[in-house]
């Protein structure tokens, strides 16, 4: 479904386009002579965020990286969204999973529709990096609580969450790089010396809200990283208790197994008319069991 709303005194226009509907995209291309090519990005889910510039025909390509509303395998991912700006036109590529962008910027234009083209997209990319943020502290706090019962009990439940976690903050890290690689680009194109002032203000609190979304992905990255490593640690350690207990009471059994396998062999024998002998045998193996577990524990403690 395709959508179109005039703003700044309709000299404006904003064209928005449901990627689902694809009987549109030959529409959209004919009439504002839009590459198809382009359009085919937005289909690509694992596109990654970039910027083109056609001088001949005078269209801005930028391909943002949008936080996905749902959880996939149990953590966040993002998605890319296609902006295009055509002379006075701006148009935006939706699907289902990043429609509720395109809200977001109805919301905003409605309530100030005296932007211009440039002014309402980097809006726009303000807008959906500030999405960002709650996903990143919800992470947090999902953080918390899996260490806090992790440190109750390491059970494989909580280490998976631990794990889900970190998967989040990849994708976020990633994204959120890619969308400030985006905005540095743009002030390197030619079109960016002729934005106005209002228009290059907008773009300087886009990419500072790029940048802290960065550090605080960052932060919480290497949080998680510590403690993921810390309970590796702890994991192995308690594996080497386990391991040194077993490798102890295995020493300890063969003990009694030497005594009692040595006095039952078939040949002649000390103590073997001996009607005690059985008593004997089994003080000595007691003895020596006693023995040897005083010297490990011994060595143990050095």
């Amino acid at each position: 479904m395709m959508t179109k709303k005039a703003f700044n005194n309709k000299q404006n226009n904003w064209i928005n386009l449901n990627t689902d509907n694809k009987k549109e995209f030959q529409k959209l291309s004919d009439e504002y002579n839009i590459d198809e090519d382009i359009i085919r990005y937005s289909l690509d889910k694992n596109e990654r965020a970039h910027l083109d510039y056609d001088k001949t025909t005078n269209v801005l390509t930028l391909i943002y990286n949008v936080p996905n509303q749902l959880k996939i395998d149990n953590h966040y991912e993002t998605i890319p969204m296609t902006f295009i700006i055509k002379d006075h036109t701006l148009i935006t590529l939706t699907n289902s999973k990043n429609h509720y962008v395109y809200f977001m910027m109805k919301n905003a234009i409605e309530k100030d529709d005296t932007l211009s083209v440039f002014e309402f997209l980097f809006n726009s990319l303000f807008m959906i990096t500030d999405q960002f943020f709650p996903y990143v502290e919800e992470m947090n706090n999902e953080r918390t609580r899996v260490s806090s019962k992790l440190k109750k009990k390491t059970t494989k439940q909580n280490l998976l969450s631990m794990s889900d976690l970190e998967t989040g903050i990849v994708f976020f890290i990633s994204a959120s790089k890619q969308n400030v690689v985006l905005l540095e680009q743009i002030k390197t194109h030619i079109f960016y010396k002729n934005l106005a002032a209002s228009e290059k203000e907008e773009l300087d609190d886009a990419m500072i809200e790029a940048k802290q979304l960065v550090e605080m992905t960052q932060l919480s990255s290497q949080i998680l990283q510590q403690l993921s490593g810390t309970y590796n640690n702890v994991l192995n350690n308690n594996l080497n208790d386990t391991m040194r207990i077993l490798t102890v009471l295995s020493v300890l059994l063969t003990i009694p197994t030497i005594i009692t396998g040595f006095f039952g062999m078939n040949m002649p024998l000390p103590l073997e008319n001996n009607a005690f002998g059985w008593i004997i045998t089994i003080i000595l193996s007691t003895f020596l069991w006693f023995l040897l577990s005083f010297i490990l524990r011994k060595i143990m403690k050095k």
